[in-house]
């Protein structure tokens, strides 16, 4: 990663899970009312989160230095629970997914390690400063299991109205099984007793946060009433997995006290703008990042969701702009050159608000607004363009190398940058 970039050295601090265990469930302020480097989403994180994939807790531990110094604040790690499958059912593809087919919410031994391997883990990630993230799964049970082998479950613990037939029915999405997966019926005191002591042995070994599996599966008063309630107590990040793309159903869930997946962005990123024939001015409002960055956690891909075509650029846009981003490890390392750079922009450049200064099929300029200048270029020659700015006479120079030309900011605050071939360049004050 760049080391000074004309002067400008790291702003990492002392400990960067300061911020994120300190805001709690909210992520809707930031503590002492402090505005930390990076992003709109500060209140949850100034840089990014990794998400890692069917990884052995060791080899994660053996890992987080590197990944710290790579730039990332915080690690995302699947299941620790016991559950159905192992590696052995699954295909070259690594599916179906490990970890999301509960047995016993309450035995931290699982395909991953044991509890004391996750508990090594988190304590060595906290170590380096780095936060971490667990993944929760409350909604639903392992399929093919009958119900006396779950050791604090039995058949009256679970609603029973078959499969989910239709999407768009909010009661059968949230009152009926999932890919065949038996539905908890969290309406239970019961249930939601044992579901309350999933969250507080994850908050007892130390974990900064919690994304909650097939959160849209689940009623948004659960997580009002109850979920928010569990994370406030442990002063826990939290982060539903809402998918739909729809920016109105995400916030319905964001309202109840936790961030979201930001699956309007990721479907705006696949399937409008960055592809061979796609257009980049569908970014522009596309996410709901552009509702609520401080609750939008965006990203790429994950183990559910193939990244578009131009993955690399998507990256460029999410880790510049506003929201909290994730990294999937899978599909973009984290030692990856053009990641790392990324990420130091992000920490050192890229705050202040998000303001559109250019937005066409083929390019997309904004602005950290005061900070940061960002182009993409979604054609396969370079593209040159004037644009406003909030800078007069200004050199700005590219802190990611993609373009080795300075420019300068005229007396009115336009300057015309050059952007290359579907790629991108991150200009700021020289």
């Amino acid at each position: 990663m760049p080391s000074d970039h004309n002067g400008r050295g790291t702003t990492y601090g002392a400990d960067r899970r300061t911020v994120l265990k300190g805001i709690g469930a909210t992520g809707a302020a930031l503590a002492g009312g402090a505005v930390a480097p990076g992003t709109g989403a500060a209140a949850i994180g100034d840089s990014a989160v990794l998400q890692f994939y069917h990884t052995n807790w060791s080899d994660v531990e053996n890992q987080v230095s590197a990944i710290a110094d790579a730039g990332f604040d915080a690690i995302q790690l699947p299941p620790a629970q016991e559950s159905k499958l192992t590696r052995a059912d699954q295909d070259d593809d690594h599916h179906p997914p490990l970890g999301y087919q509960p047995i016993n919410h309450k035995n931290f031994d699982s395909e991953f390690g044991t509890e004391a391997q996750y508990q090594s883990l988190v304590d060595a990630a906290h170590g380096n400063g780095l936060s971490v993230i667990a993944d929760a799964v409350m909604n639903h049970m392992a399929a093919g299991v009958n119900f006396s082998n779950f050791p604090y479950f039995s058949y009256n613990d679970f609603h029973h109205n078959g499969g989910i037939d239709d999407y768009s029915d909010d009661w059968q999405v949230e009152n009926c099984d999932l890919s065949g997966l038996p539905d908890l019926d969290q309406d239970s005191s019961y249930v939601r007793g044992q579901l309350k002591d999933y969250v507080d042995k994850y908050a007892s070994l130390g974990v900064d946060g919690i994304r909650w599996d097939a959160a849209k599966h689940m009623s948004e008063s659960f997580f009002s009433n109850y979920v928010s309630n569990w994370a406030n107590q442990h002063g826990l990040y939290s982060v539903g997995e809402v998918l739909q793309g729809s920016k109105s159903y995400c916030d319905g869930y964001a309202q109840t006290g936790m961030s979201v997946t930001d699956y309007p962005l990721y479907y705006t990123m696949k399937e409008d703008a960055f592809h061979q024939n796609g257009d980049l001015s569908t970014l522009d409002g596309g996410g709901y990042v552009d509702w609520n960055s401080y609750r939008a956690m965006t990203f790429v891909s994950n183990h559910d969701s193939d990244p578009p075509q131009y993955q690399k650029m998507a990256y460029a846009y999410i880790l510049t702009q506003e929201g909290y981003p994730r990294v999937y490890q899978k599909d973009m390392p984290y030692w990856d050159g053009d990641i790392k750079d990324l990420l130091w922009v992000r920490r050192n450049l890229a705050a202040g608000s998000a303001i559109t200064r250019h937005s066409s099929q083929d390019l997309y300029i904004f602005e950290r607004e005061g900070n940061l200048l960002v182009g993409l270029n979604r054609s396969g020659s370079w593209q040159g363009k004037w644009v406003p700015t909030s800078w007069t006479n200004t050199e700005l120079s590219d802190y990611v190398g993609n373009n080795g030309d300075n420019f300068t900011t005229n007396g009115d605050g336009w300057v015309q940058i050059w952007i290359p071939p579907q790629g991108w360049v991150c200009y700021a004050p020289a």
